[in-house]
């Protein structure tokens, strides 16, 4: 296995900067995940690490050692598309085998590696077929096959599960957590659904318009978010924003006045000065019901949605807008009915005038 350093590294499309000078380390037999919406650069990123996309700037660093110049096929990394890429004609052990007979592999050990791959992913039975006799899943399966028989110093996902319906994405998470388990390999996945991010990932890399916004555990980024763009982008469903301005201070207590009249007093380290504007950022688990005396928000149920487990209501407030709430259990609340809601435990973040945060929940 392998540690990634990417330094200062850029990449310009005739003069149009798309990655804007990263900087990570990945450790040996870390799972990785870039996340982020479309256009944010990550599979380009991802392509840079594999030697697929030349490096405009900076450098690419495999356990120490530089390999802006070194060709992909030597840089022992294996990648999985989210297009499978396999070869229709050859049956699922020849799809495995292949790329190790170009690279004048012993047969025996060709056999070895193909049978062991087998084993872990559970395909014995599906050596034989042809690739249209597959499932999405099972097609997905030989796609990783076929990167662990060349035993890469580092495995490359770049979105492999977004061709898969609901089901199988939850299976297949599953089964590449466990596969990063068994075999404590370096793994950087690319992704732009936040669910695979906070499932699969020891640390993800939150990147916007190329440009890395916040780095951390699941629960790091989850708990103490950056900025609102991170905020907002993990979580499902996901964060409530509500505008405030601040009407007092005393200290580093103060006092917020939200739309709608609602007003509440709390504990800034560094709070902004009287009259500036700030968000609110709630997580609807944090939003409760409550009491029309101690409300922070109220408004009227739009939707309720009945998921057996949970219950998620979407509220229209007066001034404008919606906030979601998720509530445990099957909550007795329908469409028209007046809701009261507070903040559970003083659970939410304050985000200042640049988006930046200045208080945790």
């Amino acid at each position: 296995m392998a540690e990634l350093e990417l330094q200062n590294v850029i990449k310009e499309f005739g003069g149009l900067r798309v990655i804007h000078g990263i900087d990570l380390k990945v450790e040996d037999g870390e799972f990785v995940v870039f996340v982020g919406p479309s256009g944010c650069g990550k599979s380009t990123l991802l392509r840079m690490i594999a030697g697929l996309e030349e490096i405009s700037g900076g450098d690419v660093l495999i356990d120490g050692a530089v390999v802006n110049e070194m060709p992909a096929a030597k840089r022992e990394l294996a990648m999985v598309f989210q297009s499978y890429a396999l070869y229709p004609h050859m049956s699922v052990r020849k799809n495995l085998a292949f790329g190790l007979e170009t690279m004048k592999v012993p047969k025996a050990e060709i056999e070895q590696k193909v049978q062991e791959a087998a084993d872990i992913l559970q395909i014995n039975e599906l050596l034989e077929r042809k690739p249209g006799q597959l499932s999405g899943g099972q097609r997905q399966r030989v796609a990783i096959g076929r990167a662990i028989v060349r035993e890469p110093q580092i495995f490359l996902f770049d979105e492999p599960l977004s061709n898969l319906d609901a089901e199988l994405r939850m299976q297949m998470r599953v089964e590449i957590n466990r596969l990063h388990r068994r075999l404590g390999a370096t793994m950087i996945f690319v992704t732009h659904d936040q669910v695979e991010a906070m499932t699969l990932a020891d640390k993800i890399v939150v990147l916007r318009k190329g440009l890395i916004e916040q780095v951390g555990t699941p629960l790091e980024l989850y708990n103490t978010p950056a900025n609102v763009f991170v905020a907002g982008f993990l979580g499902s469903p996901r964060m409530n924003f509500l505008p405030g301005t601040i009407t007092s201070v005393s200290g580093t207590s103060a006092t917020i006045e939200l739309e709608g009249g609602h007003s509440l007093t709390t504990e800034i380290p560094n709070p902004p000065a009287q009259g500036e504007v700030v968000t609110l950022g709630i997580r609807p688990e944090s939003l409760v019901p409550v009491p029309e005396a101690e409300a922070v928000l109220s408004g009227e149920v739009q939707i309720a949605e009945q998921l057996g487990g949970e219950t998620y209501v979407y509220v229209a407030l007066p001034h404008g807008g919606t906030v979601t709430v998720e509530i445990k259990g099957q909550a007795r609340v329908e469409a028209g009915d007046k809701l009261f809601l507070g903040f559970e435990g003083g659970k939410f973040h304050i985000f200042g005038a640049d988006e930046k945060v200045i208080r945790h929940a």
